[in-house]
């Protein structure tokens, strides 16, 4: 990205999830609230392992990707998600199917980029009970980082990392109070002002799940979750 004096100021989805949020004033909220980030407020500077000068590509791209997952989180309506063009949005995993906003909004980001694993079964949860079960193992906050980016837009390649601690119980398994950490690349093909119209992810979903489940493996992998 470069700065340019003359321009004006960008496009709301890219200024950053605080902003959407505040923006957002007729959304309809799952939770009937907008949700509050102040995990990633208080812990994701300290432990985060990289650091973007404000308006790299980077940068852009991290708080993108951060609306992103909040819309899918938080906002039920579809017709209110800023950060991609809705009725054309595909998301997939390790390529797999792919599901529009209505799969989207209905089973929940968890569910779609998790799907049916050894230590975890999309079709056995809701949207909500999904995100009870991340939000129990990881009570002080899951976060979301990008570590480095290979490609510029249409098409952005990038790779991420994921961690937080866990805390608590997973599907019956006890915590083990250890920091779990996971890294992966995703896709992203942008309208030209941004928005997103697809997103491929790439990751292992069964190490780290298989570790929630006190299954011991090589490596780290897994699903980007709420940070």
């Amino acid at each position: 990205m470069s700065e340019d004096s003359t321009a004006g100021p960008p496009p709301l989805h890219l200024r950053g999830r605080d902003a959407v949020i505040a923006a957002s004033t007729d959304a309809r909220w799952r939770d009937g609230a907008p949700p509050d980030y102040h995990f990633s407020r208080e812990v994701m500077p300290r432990e985060r392992t990289t650091h973007h000068a404000p308006g790299s590509l980077a940068d852009v791209v991290e708080q993108l990707v951060q609306v992103f997952e909040m819309e899918l989180s938080y906002k039920s309506d579809p017709a209110q998600w800023v950060s991609m063009v809705s009725d054309r949005i595909r998301v997939s995993m390790n390529g797999g199917p792919a599901a529009d906003s209505a799969e989207l909004a209905e089973r929940g980001s968890y569910n779609v980029l998790i799907g049916e694993n050894p230590y975890y079964s999309a079709a056995a949860e809701t949207f909500e009970s999904s995100h009870e079960t991340f939000h129990r193992a990881f009570p002080g906050g899951f976060f979301w980082e990008v570590l480095e980016v290979y490609s510029p837009p249409p098409v952005i390649a990038f790779k991420w990392r994921h961690w937080g601690t866990f805390a608590g119980p997973y599907q019956g398994h006890q915590p083990t109070g250890e920091r779990m950490e996971l890294f992966g690349v995703t896709v992203a093909r942008c309208a030209p002002d941004l928005r997103l119209l697809a997103v491929e992810n790439f990751y292992d979903n069964t190490t780290f799940l298989g570790r929630l489940a006190g299954v011991d493996g090589p490596g780290t992998g897994g699903h980007p979750g709420r940070a």
